[in-house]
């Protein structure tokens, strides 16, 4: 008897309580379960892994590229030299400004041009995503619209890009010194 009441109070706690699952079965805050991601919005408060700028207004990569992940992710990474499922990469790219300064003549961050967001995933979890493989989730934010992944399928939109990064996990971990 004890046991069919404690089932029958497992259950109605279960129904009736959802979100209290283990912190294991979430996979990310930032990706639901068909595999969208979404940009997270307090990405600036998370650590701030180091930046690339690209001056030349006439090249594919533009911008002052300063990229961030979570406390936790950083941690995981100096321990192992890898990064833990679930980690988020966040690259803002916003337009260079620039002038001379008391200093010299200097260049700094504008308007925000995109959003590049990757998401770790080593087990392959949405494998009929396009936008998911090779061990990351992939996705793509304008200025105009933060809400709407532009990327519709990862090896034609961002693998590209990361060609030259396949040895370190796509990641051009060499221009993050916060992971040395």
């Amino acid at each position: 008897m004890k046991n069919i009441l404690a089932l029958a109070l497992a259950v109605a706690v279960s129904t009736l309580l959802p979100n209290f699952a283990p912190a294991e079965e979430k996979f990310s805050p930032w990706v639901d379960a068909q595999g969208a991601i979404t940009l997270p919005k307090d990405f600036r408060r998370w650590v701030h892994l180091g930046t690339f700028v690209v001056t030349d207004e006439k090249a594919p990569g533009y911008g002052v590229h300063d990229v961030y992940t979570q406390p936790r992710s950083v941690e995981a990474y100096k321990k192992t030299g890898k990064f833990p499922d679930g980690t988020v990469l966040v690259k803002e790219i916003r337009k260079v400004k620039s002038g001379a300064m008391t200093t010299g003549f200097a260049n700094w961050a504008g308007e925000v041009l995109v959003w590049f967001v990757m998401v770790k995933d080593s087990r392959g979890r949405f494998p009929k995503n396009p936008i998911w493989g090779d061990g990351w989730g992939w996705a793509l934010y304008k200025a105009e619209d933060p809400k709407k992944n532009l990327a519709t399928d990862y090896k034609r939109d961002c693998l590209g890009c990361h060609i030259p990064a396949k040895d370190t996990d796509w990641v051009y971990v060499q221009g993050y010194p916060t992971l040395k």
